[in-house]
């Protein structure tokens, strides 16, 4: 969920997340050591849309719409069965990722003054990040690691809402897709 600045941490930030607790087995040693917002306090997830709106803007009305939105798109499976890397992140390879582009549009569409990533990139590529800005033996090692753990399932069912407090990211809502 993070980027590579220590911006992302500030208190009042928030994000939005799906959680795949079936990765922790996984990747959760190197994410400790490797990913700062696993010792943020992130669980294994794939970014739904980061950064969102100011915690101070987080009212009962955008926790409505937000319900509303995300009520729309029906729960899905997702497969981690491979690596993939972007310029400083090695990572998981969520698949189908048609439905996470689809909540990240949908999000991004109702508070476009929330784009993805602040608008850095112009094409967000879904991903369970692993590692960030490491050497790329230690990326090769992790990726050696990886394929007697992989493949794995998990149901998205919701997508939460994280908080930066200050000192770590905490959970301050759930949102439930649609069955």
């Amino acid at each position: 969920m993070a980027d590579d600045s220590t911006s992302a941490f500030q208190a009042g930030r928030t994000g939005l997340i799906v959680r795949i607790p079936e990765a922790e087995p996984s990747v959760r040693r190197w994410r400790e050591r490797l990913d700062p917002s696993a010792r943020a306090g992130v669980p294994a997830h794939v970014t739904v849309l980061f950064p969102f709106l100011d915690e101070s803007r987080m009212d009962e009305l955008v926790h409505c719409a937000l319900a509303d939105v995300l009520g729309s798109h029906r729960a899905f499976d997702l497969r981690f069965e491979r690596c993939g890397q972007l310029p400083d992140v090695l990572y998981l390879v969520p698949e189908p990722d048609m439905p996470l582009r689809q909540l990240t549009a949908a999000i991004a569409g109702r508070w476009p003054e929330a784009p993805p990533y602040g608008g850095r990139f112009a094409e967000v590529v879904p991903h369970l990040t692993i590692a960030q800005s490491q050497e790329v033996t230690l990326l090769e090692e992790i990726e050696a690691d990886l394929p007697h753990r992989l493949p794995f399932t998990s149901r998205v069912s919701s997508v939460e809402l994280m908080v930066h407090d200050g000192t770590k990211w905490q959970e301050r809502a759930s949102f439930a897709l649609g069955e």
